[in-house]
């Protein structure tokens, strides 16, 4: 293994952060694309249309500075549409030559919307061209300059014939309406977009740089998560979650793509997290492998998921403090008392985070939580101070 810069290993994830900088709610998907562009994969991004899927990648090609083709599939939609026209002059003359300018095959990154609403014609070439990164048209093989291609649909093919196509995505992700709690912010991000646009990304990286971190992926040391891997796919197993063998050795690719996203040449527990993004198939496995995933690893996903589901729990307990205008009768001033001691029993627990990981991300998590839980104390005290 040859030395590598710092300035190299911080390049993914300024990539990453300058993918989802105009986004609210999106991090999750765009480290999905950030992965399959670092591991020269594809991706398909399973939710409901308005859900910023086709500006993520179209952004995705602007810091990258690649060449972008988008297309929405129906039934009905031709080959010529994706591919290009017959050149009319060349065929008057019996050759069979295809016009690609601005057509998939001269694109390196590539956005089909509603991919699996194909017809068999053009579902048969797009295998080809992500398995292969071929283009057969009709006597020609022509070479394609694909990187990556990304798909989006509402739903998971249920048509046997789809399958095929479906598992060229190694990576897949259902992409959900961001939270409630984010609804501010997005109104305010969506007003400044309508106004002024996307801003123009800042980081700038040419496909010889993306090369490079793309070669790199096999530098990274894998070897301290292989037993912990293992397990995971026994445990997947005894849940009904399949991987096929070609997707258990692919997986290793995506592993080792988000070491390097986070600055590392050797693997950790905490990057075996990808295979939220690898194992699921059915819309109920991301829930699934999300759960399993959550109990499995001791990483600071663990922590930041409790984190969430004390939060939120707090947020109950708030709204069910403040439901009550004055504390009128000894059975709501036991019953705050016991909220009380739970809230004192949760802030203990919250706190212990604190000396169990040294990440960042779950510290400032706890820090909010317990400020929250404080607040809700304070106003359980000024309720029964007040009777």
């Amino acid at each position: 293994m040859h030395t590598v810069s710092s300035d190299v290993l911080q390049i993914p994830s300024r990539m990453l952060a300058e993918l989802s900088k105009p986004f609210i709610g999106r991090e999750e998907e765009a480290k999905v694309i950030v992965l399959a562009l670092l591991t020269k994969e594809h991706a398909v991004l399973i939710g409901e249309p308005g859900t910023a899927k086709s500006a993520l990648i179209r952004r995705a090609a602007q810091i990258l500075n690649m060449k972008y083709f988008m297309y929405l599939l129906t039934r009905y939609t031709e080959p010529a549409e994706l591919f290009g026209p017959l050149d009319i002059n060349a065929l008057k003359e019996g050759k069979y030559v295809r016009i690609t300018t601005n057509k998939l095959p001269e694109a390196e990154i590539v956005f089909l919307d509603e991919i699996f609403k194909a017809n068999s014609a053009i579902l048969n070439t797009l295998l080809t061209v992500m398995n292969e990164r071929l283009f057969y048209d009709g006597y020609t093989e022509i070479p394609v300059k694909l990187w990556s291609l990304f798909g989006a649909s509402n739903e998971v093919p249920e048509d046997p014939e789809l399958e095929a196509l479906y598992d060229r995505f190694l990576l897949r992700h259902h992409v959900r309406p961001v939270s409630d709690d984010q609804w501010r912010d997005l109104l305010r991000a969506a007003w400044n977009i309508e106004k002024n646009g996307y801003p123009k990304p800042e980081t700038v990286v040419d496909r010889h740089v993306l090369e490079t971190l793309h070669r790199l992926i096999f530098e990274v040391d894998l070897s301290p998560i292989e037993s912990k891997l293992l397990k995971l796919f026994s445990v997947l197993e005894s849940k009904n979650i399949h991987l096929t063998d070609r997707r258990k050795g692919k997986v290793l690719k995506v592993i080792a793509a988000h070491a390097l996203l986070n600055g590392r040449l050797t693997a950790s527990e905490e990057d075996l997290l990808v295979l939220k993004f690898v194992a699921p198939h059915d819309i109920d496995d991301f829930e699934k492998v999300h759960i399993i995933l959550s109990e499995e690893l001791r990483t600071a996903y663990r922590y930041l998921k409790e984190l969430e589901e004390i939060y939120a729990s707090i947020k109950e307990v708030d709204s069910y403090v403040s439901s009550f205008p004055s504390v009128n009768s000894r059975f709501i001033e036991y019953r705050l008392l016991e909220i009380y001691r739970d809230l004192e029993s949760t802030k203990e627990r919250v706190l212990a985070m604190i000396h169990e990981t040294n990440d960042e991300k779950v510290h400032r998590k706890v820090h909010e939580t317990v400020l929250y839980i404080d607040s809700v104390i304070d106003k359980i005290k000024k309720k029964i101070e007040g009777r």
